[in-house]
């Protein structure tokens, strides 16, 4: 386990994952100044869409805070450099851990073990990197023609298009929450009270007209549901 990482912490590795990393800082930076340049022609002022900036950089804090647990238990087996390439352009702790997972024991070890040599490790590091292929390759070839059945369907009904795109992500979201709702008490709770707290605030904040609470509502949340979550560990 020590030579795995060794070379995983090498040099050469943290050189090969900061390109790929700033590769990714550097589209992120692309997509902002295009989204800033094109904001005036929907309508949006200078105001909102600064607000519209922060609110995404807030809603990715609670995520993100989420996975650490997970970041720091793949870089005590696949070292920092790789762990951080693989979050850094996937995104999923839970994808990337699980596929960790079959990697190793498709080479028939398990992760961390005393058996995880170098060659279960670059099993692993194809397995993810393999693993993550087919939704680059899936969204360089369909996102044209998905763009042209979203102008075909909003030419028809334009509010259907709202709907299937409001349908979708409830049903992403439900389907990351199920997972972790069936796997105790705590969790349930943990979901059901990370909901309610997220209407209860972006329904007052609505109603008194208060901006700054609608960005925060996400993290506000997330704390209350970890808080909960925790005291239900205690009874």
């Amino acid at each position: 386990m020590e030579e795995v990482l060794r070379f995983a912490n090498s040099a050469p590795v943290w050189i090969f994952a900061s390109i790929v990393v700033a590769i990714v800082i550097f589209q992120a930076l692309i997509f902002i100044r295009i989204a800033s340049r094109t904001a005036p022609n929907i309508g949006m002022t200078k105001e909102e869409t600064k607000r519209a900036l922060r609110t995404g950089f807030i809603s990715s804090l609670g995520p993100s805070f989420g996975i650490a647990v997970v970041i720091i238990s793949l870089i005590a087996v696949l070292g920092g450099p790789f762990t951080l390439m693989r979050i850094g352009i996937i995104g999923s702790a839970a994808t990337e851990l699980t596929a960790a997972g079959i990697g190793a024991n498709a080479y028939g070890v398990e992760l961390n073990s005393p058996d995880f040599g170098l060659a279960a490790f670059t099993t692993v590091v194809w397995t993810m990197c393999l693993g993550g292929t087919g939704w680059l390759i899936f969204t360089a070839l369909a996102t044209k023609s998905l763009g042209k059945v979203e102008k075909k369907i909003v030419s028809k009904n334009a509010k259907m298009m709202t709907i299937v795109s409001t349908a979708a992500m409830l049903g992403a979201f439900a389907y990351l929450a199920s997972q972790q709702m069936v796997k105790g008490y705590s969790e349930t709770v943990a979901a059901i009270a990370a909901g309610v707290s997220m209407m209860l605030i972006l329904t007052f904040a609505k109603k008194r007209e208060i901006r700054w609470l609608q960005e925060w509502a996400l993290g506000i949340s997330l704390v209350i549901a970890l808080t909960i979550s925790y005291l239900t560990t205690l009874i």
